[in-house]
């Protein structure tokens, strides 16, 4: 189906109830974000709704054009699921969009009974049997900021300028304020997140720790490590490492410690962040604060966040990209990318990107 008929059924609609269904994860939801101010434009006068993970719920509140957070609950029972559906169906949507593509929201957006069904061809586990409009151009080796954008494309807003808007409280940012209220007011702030959820999309925290201490040491940069309870073992790490390498940085950790918007207003604070490809990288890149992203098993130019004022570092082996949560190579061998993207390589990225931006805000002074 050619991208001019999807746009003229597109304009048939006259929605009262749109849903978004896209659970997760972080990174794909916060890219998703800027098709909302896109929504609100062509349906002014709809409900929009979103089907999202209930641990990424907080992300949402307050949002201007949201009306109804619909949390997820991934782990639930039976009896959890089929009231979900039934919840679905009774709110009675007349357009709904599949941006996740798997069989769990697939089954949701069949439940809704909405007569606007529309997924992406990136679809797998057969969710693409709940939809009756396909968005083209969406398929797998599409940019995901990319895909996601298609819907605005669709709608022929596509050159409407994205917005990511996070509806952050007073409260979150004075707390964001607060916690680093005690670091150099002149010295740059450079976020650090050695987490991800795979373990190869991890480049080793002693790396990250000597990163950053060359971030000190020639930049006078104040470190602050952020990322979940879970991670906070390894920030741990990275804070002792630091302390190790420059006894008098400043480095405050505050894995752990925010929740989603909370860790936003953090990322607003900092001038910079140095981040594995991971759901902060897209709060961060979305937020306006310039990246320096490592990539190992995943792509830049696929996962990677728009726009030329970042800098993603790449691994040059083999299976560079395979995008496989286990690495494919046993013995010595085995997640040998994390070697190959040498610390030499990340640091001058950062360094570049550190200068460049130093550079810019020297030129607005002047």
């Amino acid at each position: 189906m050619s991208s001019q008929h999807i746009l003229s059924q597109l304009n048939q609609i006259e929605a009262k109830r749109i849903c978004i269904i896209k659970p997760s994860a972080l990174g794909d939801v916060v890219q998703t974000l800027p098709i909302l101010p896109v929504l609100r434009e062509r349906f002014p006068n709809a409900e929009i709704s979103w089907v999202i993970r209930d641990s990424f719920a907080n992300l949402l509140e307050g949002h201007p054009h949201i009306n109804h957070i619909i949390p997820f609950s991934r782990r639930s029972s039976a009896r959890y699921w089929w009231n979900f559906l039934k919840d679905l169906k009774q709110r009675q949507f007349d357009l709904v969009i599949d941006l996740q593509g798997l069989l769990r929201t697939g089954i949701m957006t069949t439940a809704t009974r909405a007569p606007w069904r529309i997924g992406i061809e990136a679809a797998r586990e057969g969710s693409h049997l709940a939809y009756n409009l396909t968005i083209p151009d969406t398929g797998r080796l599409v940019p995901a900021h990319l895909k996601y954008w298609r819907v605005a494309d669709a709608l022929g807003l596509g050159e409407t300028q994205r917005q990511t808007d996070i509806a952050l409280s007073e409260e979150d940012r004075n707390w964001a304020k607060s916690k680093l209220s005690h670091q150099e007011n002149r010295a740059p702030t450079l976020a650090l997140h050695a987490g991800a959820q795979w373990i190869t999309k991890r480049w080793p925290p002693e790396s990250f720790a000597a990163v950053g201490a060359k971030a000190i040491r020639q930049f006078r940069c104040n470190i602050v490590l952020v990322g979940s309870a879970d991670e906070r073992p390894l920030t741990n790490h990275i804070e002792q490492l630091l302390h190790k390498f420059v006894p008098t940085g400043n480095v405050i950790n505050l894995a752990g410690e925010t929740n989603l918007k909370q860790l936003a207003a953090v990322l607003i604070e900092s001038d910079f962040l140095l981040t594995n490809d991971s759901g902060p990288m897209h709060l961060a890149a979305g937020l306006g604060t310039p990246v320096t992203g490592i990539f190992t098993c995943t792509s830049s130019v696929r996962s990677g966040p728009p726009g030329d004022q970042h800098e993603l570092v790449s691994t040059n082996v083999d299976c560079a990209a395979s995008y496989q949560k286990r690495c494919p190579k046993r013995g010595p061998q085995n997640l040998c990318c994390m070697e190959e993207l040498e610390i030499g390589r990340v640091w001058q990225a950062l360094s570049r990107l550190i200068s460049r931006h130093s550079a810019q805000r020297a030129g607005k002074a002047a």
